[in-house]
């Protein structure tokens, strides 16, 4: 990028916190409703990917539908959505794969097309449990998406042997939209996760093993598997940040779970992984770094949303809760509980900024924040929409979404509530890490408060 374009962006940037922020809701509305699958998925499963995507004035999102008288694991469907003039339409459903996780979407925008990622198992109908399955992408064209989409099958590495797919795909698909290339991570087991790269022509030039980061300070030493990321294609340079998800490593805290639930398993959530390529298409990953960890009080972290600016600069945002308050008693009983919204800025895979947007400690007034997702703007200012929930200074409960303007440098700049009729708990955005670009708009899908069996859609203008 031009220092020209980078001077002219930051002084955009600059001159844009000091204005008002008025967002403004112009839609809410039900796409579709489902039945839980009883599976351990559900239509938010994929949530470090996206669901929707914005092609000029159409918006498509992919749904999840449970299938009668199938038996978990893979008892779901996928189907596709378009709104237009006249509303959401249902334009295709699965009729022939079944499956157990959410279907991520990706776009390009010209010359106007639509790819779903699925993951249909090859078991034979009727069949309970997991099992193989084969990773398929269907294209529809936007001028015509109700028609039979195409089919693609990722070009995976194949050596010593075709990666064994399951149910279980942790898969996440992202777009760099006006390049017109995208990547498709699937997971393998505890180990490592597949990646196929598919550029301009169309062809899948390129594939990999994106190996986990090692643990070695564990009771046993194991790969630390990572999941959820936010992962970002932009000009063939990868991003990819996601948690920790490992079975509680410490034989200690395992015990001690296990007292309390009676189960033999508890994952940890807790460590913040960064990893990039610099060009995809010519090389792999460099080292992981750690950008943040609450591993010595047994916390948590949840990944929030990633951004590539124009002057190649990622902004990271994510949640923590400091400890895990059922074993405070017994493991740190002097340590105070805190739930942070961070920030981070990083370059060439080096940490240049980290700060606190949001916090709150125990015992002290204040809204706890969760699910930050960025949204940047045609002019790349950027904004963090998220979640609030608790009670104010007078004790009154409250659970809104807001926004909050951010500066180049990740300095928090003016906050305002969105005033959704019906707040949202958890949602997808067109975001551009789905190829939608930047918009004057924030399209949003997602399950509403105290509609958790619905999923809605909602539309905000920035003013």
């Amino acid at each position: 990028m031009s220092l020209a374009v980078a001077t002219g962006w930051l002084a955009v940037s600059s001159r844009a916190a000091e204005t008002e922020l008025r967002p403004v809701v112009e839609v809410e509305e039900v796409i579709y409703e489902y039945t839980p699958a009883d599976n351990g998925a559900g239509p938010m499963w994929c949530h470090g990917s996206t669901c929707l995507v914005r092609l000029g004035d159409a918006v498509f999102a992919s749904g999840l539908e449970t299938i009668p008288h199938e038996k978990p694991l893979n008892n779901c469907r996928w189907t596709f959505w378009r709104r237009g003039p006249e509303g959401w339409t249902l334009l295709r459903q699965d009729s022939v794969g079944r499956t157990r996780e959410p279907c991520p979407l990706a776009a390009f925008p010209e010359p106007g097309r639509v790819f779903l990622s699925a993951n249909p198992t090859l078991n034979p109908p009727g069949q309970a449990g997991g099992g193989p399955a084969r990773p398929v992408l269907f294209e529809f064209m936007a001028a015509d998406a109700s028609a039979p989409p195409g089919s693609h099958w990722p070009g995976w590495e194949c050596k010593p042997a075709p990666p064994a797919f399951t149910e279980h795909s942790y898969r996440s698909l992202a777009a760099d939209g006006p390049g017109r290339e995208m990547i498709l991570f699937q997971n393998i087991g505890y180990t490592h996760a597949e990646w196929a790269f598919r550029d301009r022509d169309g062809n899948w030039s390129a594939q990999g093993r994106l190996k986990w980061p090692w643990g070695a300070e564990y009771d046993t030493p194991q790969p630390i598997r990572v999941c959820y990321p936010n992962v970002a294609l932009r000009a063939r340079a990868v991003h990819f940040v996601g948690v920790s998800d490992i079975v509680e490593p410490y034989a200690k805290w395992r015990q001690a779970k296990r007292e309390l639930t009676g189960q033999d398993w508890d994952y940890d959530f807790r460590r913040l992984f960064y990893v990039w390529s610099p060009d995809i298409a010519h090389g792999g990953f460099g080292d992981w770094v750690e950008i943040a960890s609450r591993d010595k009080t047994c916390g948590w972290i949840s990944p929030g949303d990633l951004w590539v600016a124009p002057d190649d600069a990622v902004h990271i945002v994510w949640t923590e809760r400091a400890l895990d308050e059922r074993l405070r008693p017994k493991f740190f009983p002097n340590e105070r509980q805190r739930h942070e919204l961070n920030y981070a800025r990083l370059r060439e895979g080096r940490i240049e900024t980290r700060r606190t947007l949001l916090a709150v400690d125990e015992g002290k007034p204040g809204l706890i924040p969760s699910l930050p997702r960025l949204h940047a703007m045609p002019d790349n200012r950027l904004f963090v929409f998220f979640s609030v929930a608790g009670s104010d200074e007078t004790g009154k409960p409250i659970a809104e979404n807001r926004l909050l303007e951010l500066g180049p440098d990740g300095a928090p700049g003016r906050t305002a509530p969105v005033p959704l009729k019906h707040p949202l708990s958890s949602y997808f955005t067109a975001t551009v890490r789905g190829g939608s670009a930047p918009g004057w708009t924030l399209d949003l899908l997602g399950a509403r408060t105290g509609h958790p069996h619905a999923m809605c859609y909602a539309r905000v203008r920035l003013e």
